[in-house]
């Protein structure tokens, strides 16, 4: 495999999020400063820069259909780009919380999930409210959708909540004793899983009542999360090593992970979308990617001037974006 580097660009602050758009031609990147870039794929060079939220950009995510990318900033506001002329489309004021978390429903109608603070809406693609929720007991720290787009989970601290897609009901709350700061599903939709807060990831099969899977001994609180596209392979970060568990079966509980290591805490983990790599980054700016499948699993690795704060896969896996702690943008080609 060929790994190279294709081109690089550089914020005005720290990456705080990176997002391919569905067609893969364009690459929007959010400084902690509030500005959004997109970028053209091939070259590098901005298509346009948006003005994106005064006190800060927290996240960002593009529609289904490529053409609006949604933003959430410490203003509390919801703003939709269109991505073809870069101009604002719509705007949601949710409160005066920060908008942290953003999640577009990956199939069915347009929808989005906008979490600020405690408050937790669903906003169509006009930015009209489709529906506000009764507000979590604590701040909502994570959002992550059933990947068959019938179902999402909205985390806080002390449970889950799993939320209708179609008629906004609660499905399921899934209680847990402490902070969670990242979830995931497995591709099949077979696993909801937690990065939590007493260094411990915990599982819970939502079609399986009593499967319920706790792995606890981390070095750190956990917030990295990824899942092969086969569901075979969960990696998680909260250490120096990345811990790479066999989800088939009965799941990991109780089996031993696989151990990827770095020289320093892992900052940021990514699968790719179809193929079997793992790229991994930690807090010294080093980076590697991986093929948990191989007996050798290493198969490249790079030193960039700070941590990685987020690594993005194109659709199409043939290019990885990286963000970093002091603004760097690296965009790698595999061939």
């Amino acid at each position: 495999m060929n790994f190279s580097k294709h081109w690089a660009a550089t914020l005005d602050d720290y990456a705080i999020d990176l997002a391919w758009s569905p067609d893969g031609h364009t690459l929007a990147a959010a400084s902690a400063a509030g500005a959004i870039g997109l970028y053209d794929d091939a070259t590098g060079a901005v298509k346009h820069t948006l003005a994106g939220h005064t006190d800060g950009t927290n996240c960002l995510a593009w529609s289904p259909d490529g053409i609006l990318l949604a933003s959430g900033g410490q203003d509390g506001c919801v703003r939709f780009w269109n991505a073809g002329t870069g101009l604002q489309a719509a705007e949601v004021k949710l409160g005066n919380a920060w908008v942290e978390h953003l999640a577009w429903r990956p199939h069915g109608a347009a929808l989005l999930f906008a979490a600020a603070g405690k408050r937790l809406a669903a906003l169509n693609a006009d930015g009209t409210v489709a529906h506000t929720f009764p507000d979590a007991p604590k701040t909502i720290s994570a959002l992550a959708w059933k990947p068959d787009g019938s179902a999402c989970a909205a985390a806080c601290f002390g449970h889950v909540a799993l939320w209708s897609a179609g008629d906004f009901s609660a499905i399921k709350e899934f209680p847990y004793g402490n902070a969670i700061y990242a979830l995931t599903w497995s591709p099949d939709n077979r696993w909801l899983v937690a990065g939590c807060h007493d260094n411990a990831v915990h599982l819970w099969a939502p079609a399986e009542a009593d499967l319920e899977l706790h792995m606890s001994g981390y070095e750190t609180r956990l917030k990295e999360l990824s899942f092969s596209h086969d569901s075979k392979w969960l990696a998680t970060g909260g250490g120096r090593d990345a811990c790479v568990w066999d989800c088939t079966g009965a799941g990991p509980e109780g089996r031993e992970p696989m151990l990827l290591p770095h020289n320093a805490r892992v900052s940021a983990l990514a699968f790719q979308h179809a193929h079997g790599l793992l790229a991994a980054g930690s807090a010294n700016g080093e980076f590697t990617l991986w093929s948990p499948a191989r007996k050798n699993p290493m198969i490249a690795e790079v030193t960039m001037p700070s941590a990685a704060t987020k690594f993005v896969w194109r659709g199409d896996d043939a290019l990885l974006a990286v963000g970093t702690e002091k603004g760097n943008i690296f965009v790698f080609r595999t061939a």
